[in-house]
């Protein structure tokens, strides 16, 4: 295993919420936008995943705009991936 599957997996388990809607969406990510992202990004994703859970559900639910706008703009983004 590499240090980047280790890696990998660790924030695979910093995904896991407890709420259905947010694993998805944060798995859909490590899937489809992860591998691809920057560091930039990936700092910006687990930075994200740093948040409270009542407030990622607030932002991803459209409920109430996230002050971020990096935060704001990646949300967007995962928000846009196709089931």
């Amino acid at each position: 295993m590499t240090t980047q599957d280790v890696e990998l997996k660790r924030i695979r388990w910093r995904c896991r919420r407890g709420m259905r809607e947010l694993d998805q969406l944060f798995e859909r990510y490590l899937e489809r936008l992860w591998p691809a992202s920057s560091e930039a990004e990936r700092g910006v994703f687990l930075r994200l995943l740093d948040c409270e859970d009542d407030k990622l559900w607030r932002w991803f639910m459209g409920y109430e705009q996230c002050p971020d706008g990096e935060l704001a703009d990646l949300i967007q983004r995962v928000r846009a991936l196709p089931a």
